[in-house]
């Protein structure tokens, strides 16, 4: 027997992350607030280059190992599904876009920084309850997976607390969209 390097997209992302939280927790304090959090209304700053980049690292970035677990269960449990049934390429292409919309959006219309890999959690999520999609149908998993979790996120938003309800919906609906218009590999 041997192990493989079976989900190499998902895989990688993972270790990089684990890699951000490692030396952010140890050697480089402020990496992960420079490098891996996308700003909030106002304090994007379009002549700074890191302002631009972390649009789409801060999916790479968590607050701690709490927050890093929470996110990389459910990636290192759906990822792979995904990636095997999409393709590698696809798959990275789908987490790219969701990260560049989460991290856009947030700037757009919200004060607080954005820091984690929920969004693409809930890309996840939604896109694994279309891996079983034929054309002309709408699976019942799909319409559950949208109430259960994004209904729940909807009512959690009314909430004060650090999570951003809205990167779950976007990133949900991003899954939603990707699972609709792009075909599985075969």
């Amino acid at each position: 027997m041997r192990i493989k390097y079976n989900a190499p997209v998902v895989l990688t992302f993972t270790f990089i992350s684990a890699a951000v939280l490692v030396l952010s927790l140890t050697l480089l304090p402020s990496l992960t607030k420079t490098w891996f959090v996308a700003p909030g209304r106002g304090h994007f700053f379009p002549q700074q280059v890191n302002s631009w980049v972390t649009l789409f690292t801060h999916v790479l970035g968590h607050a701690n190992w709490n927050h890093f677990i929470s996110n990389f269960a459910y990636i290192l449990l759906i990822g792979p599904i995904l990636e095997e049934h999409y393709g590698s390429f696809s798959l990275f292409l789908m987490m790219l876009v969701t990260a560049a919309v989460t991290g856009v959006l947030n700037t757009l219309l919200f004060s607080a920084n954005l820091l984690g890999a929920s969004g693409v959690v809930f890309m996840m999520i939604l896109l694994a309850s279309f891996t079983n999609f034929n054309k002309g149908e709408i699976p019942l998993t799909f319409i559950l997976i949208l109430i259960l979790y994004l209904g729940r996120e909807l009512l959690n938003s009314f909430m004060n607390d650090n999570i951003s309800e809205f990167a779950h919906i976007a990133g949900g609906f991003c899954g939603s969209l990707f699972g609709f218009f792009r075909a599985p590999r075969r």
